[in-house]
């Protein structure tokens, strides 16, 4: 038992040690329309990614693909090296902006589910982030309003020791108020470990915390690199890009 502990730790150490997701070429097509198309590109430990773009450019697309829970039509998308699939989904949390709770669990009910499915889920890290959210345990999930749902995914979300933490759309639904502290509760998860990447078209909330912006339009990157490079290179805010990108 002592030696299969040890060796889960090497295990663990070494994956981390080795972690970075890799997407190289990815296509995504569905029938005749293409939703992600040739993306190439490497998310390191110890950032926060942003990939920004409007409604439909292919952001979802692109985190389903690296959650497994969608397959590409073609290219490589891999964890440490290890192709997207089973291995990889221990270690990828990825909040989707669809509510995927049963009406009837309470707050309560749903950390006693996520500490039976994942290893890596800490309830009293759940039951912390829910009092930061101002949230009850005993709440259901049927009676929350979408900003109430928001904060419970990224609790949720947020409680896993996970290497590669996704976020799509957090700040989806939720009041200016409760943003700032969608906001610090994701900085509080960063660390030089973990890869974090967030989905919005709400720029102007994340400018201030992201480290590296992707911009992504009709299933392409248009541009991409260090947040501060960029404005540094273009002279604009991450905000003035996003709207000289989409404006038409």
């Amino acid at each position: 038992m002592r030696l299969l502990i040890s060796l889960r730790i090497i295990t663990n150490k070494i994956w981390r040690d080795l972690i970075m997701l890799q997407c190289k070429n990815v296509t995504k097509k569905y029938m005749k329309m293409t939703a992600v198309n040739g993306v190439s590109i490497d998310f390191m430990p110890g950032r926060i990614y942003a990939l920004l773009g409007s409604n439909g450019s292919g952001k979802t697309t692109l985190m389903k693909m690296i959650a497994g829970l969608v397959k590409p039509t073609s290219g490589d998308i891999t964890l440490s090296g290890v192709p997207i699939g089973v291995e990889t989904k221990k270690h990828i949390a990825y909040m989707p902006t669809e509510s995927y709770f049963y009406n009837y669990m309470s707050c309560a009910d749903i950390g006693k589910y996520y500490a039976d499915f994942f290893e890596d889920f800490s309830l009293d890290q759940y039951y912390n982030y829910l009092n930061e959210m101002k949230l009850t345990p005993d709440m259901k999930a049927s009676k929350m309003s979408s900003g109430m749902m928001a904060k419970l995914k990224l609790a949720v979300n947020l409680s896993r020791n996970a290497s590669v933490i996704m976020l799509d759309e957090p700040l989806n639904g939720v009041d200016i108020v409760a943003r700032e502290q969608v906001i610090n509760a994701v900085i509080s998860k960063a660390s030089p470990d973990k890869i974090i990447i967030m989905s919005s078209h709400l720029v102007d909330e994340l400018e201030a915390v992201i480290d590296y912006a992707v911009f992504i339009k009709d299933g392409v990157i248009v541009s991409q690199g260090d947040a501060e490079n960029l404005r540094t290179a273009s002279g604009m805010s991450i905000v003035d890009q996003y709207k000289r990108i989409y404006a038409y």
